[in-house]
C-alpha cells in the first residue's frame, strides 16, 4: 500500500522509476516489464517502511531480522590482513540493515550524504549511529575519516551507485547508458590496498527477514566501469529490490566532463 501511495502521489519519483526501468532492458517484452513495474512498486513501499525498524531496534532485533548470512569467511579473511576493508553496498535491497549488521562485528565508517533540512539530518545520525558505527559525511573531512580508518585496519562502507556532487567522478557507463560515477571506491583501493567486498541484502518475501551475501571483489585493474558493472550483476539478481527511481543518470554541476553519447 506504501509504495502505491509514494507512486501515484509523487510524479518525479514513478517518471523516474518508470523511465530507468525501462532503459535498462532488463525485460525482454512489455508483459515484463510491466509486471517487474509493480514488483518494484510493492518493493520500494518495504523498503521505506521498514528504515524505522531497522534504525531504531535494537542489536539484538537486528540480528534476528538476518536470518542468513552467506560469505562470511571472506570478511574474516580480508579483516586478517589487516589492510582494511571497502564494503561496497549498492541502493539495493534492504541496505541500510548491512550497516548494522556489520557494525555489530567490528568497527565501521559509513558514508553517507547530509541533507539539506537539518531535522533529516539529525535523524539520520540518530537512526544509523551504533556503538562501532560512525559516519563521515562526502566531504573533505570524510573522506579523510575513511582514510583514517583504513589504514587504521578497520572497514569503511560506501554506496558506488550515487552520483558524486564533486569533479571525483569520471564517466561510465551504467546498464548501457553513461553515469557519473564516483572514483573515490578505486582511490581509497589503491592508496590503502584495502580488500573489496560486495554486499547485498536480500529482502525475504513476507516479511520474514532478510539475508546478506558477501562476495570478494577483485582489485586488480579495478576501475569505474568494473565497479557499474559489479552492481549491474547485483541488480540483475533481483532487480524488483533495487532503487530505480534514484536519479542516476543526471549531470551533476561540478562534473568533469560531459557525458559522451551512446
Amino acid at each position: 500500500m506504501v509504495g502505491w501511495v509514494m507512486y501515484r502521489t509523487w510524479p518525479t519519483h514513478a517518471r523516474r522509476l518508470r523511465e530507468n526501468l525501462r532503459a535498462s532492458a532488463i525485460c525482454a517484452s512489455e508483459t515484463e516489464y510491466r509486471a517487474l513495474l509493480h514488483e518494484t512498486v510493492r518493493e520500494s513501499g518495504k523498503a521505506a517502511v521498514e528504515v524505522a525498524k531497522v534504525w531504531f531496534g535494537r542489536d539484538r532485533e537486528i540480528n534476528k531480522l538476518v536470518i542468513g548470512c552467506q560469505g562470511w569467511d571472506h570478511v574474516e579473511a580480508a579483516r586478517k590482513l589487516g589492510k582494511g576493508i571497502i564494503f561496497i553496498t549498492p541502493h539495493l535491497g534492504c541496505f541500510e540493515i548491512a550497516g548494522q549488521y556489520i557494525a555489530q562485528r567490528m568497527p565501521l565508517t559509513v558514508l553517507y550524504r547530509p541533507p539539506r533540512q537539518k531535522w533529516v539530518k539529525s535523524l539520520i545520525i540518530a537512526g544509523r549511529s551504533r556503538e562501532q558505527l560512525r559516519l563521515a559525511p562526502t566531504n573533505r573531512r570524510g573522506v579523510q575519516l575513511l582514510l583514517k580508518s583504513l589504514h587504521s585496519g578497520q572497514a569503511i562502507a560506501l554506496l558506488p551507485d550515487q552520483a558524486p556532487k564533486s569533479a571525483a567522478g569520471v564517466w561510465a557507463d551504467f546498464f548501457g547508458r553513461p553515469a557519473y560515477t564516483m572514483s573515490l571506491v578505486r582511490k581509497l583501493q589503491q592508496s590503502t590496498g584495502a580488500s573489496l567486498i560486495s554486499v547485498f541484502s536480500k529482502r525475504l518475501p513476507c516479511g520474514t527477514g532478510f539475508e546478506l551475501e558477501f562476495e570478494p571483489v577483485a582489485s586488480e585493474n579495478f576501475d569505474e566501469s568494473i565497479l557499474n558493472r559489479l552492481v549491474e550483476n547485483l541488480v540483475r539478481r533481483c532487480p524488483e529490490q533495487y532503487l530505480w527511481s534514484y536519479n542516476r543518470h543526471k549531470v551533476p554541476r561540478l562534473a568533469s566532463q560531459q557525458p559522451a553519447q551512446s
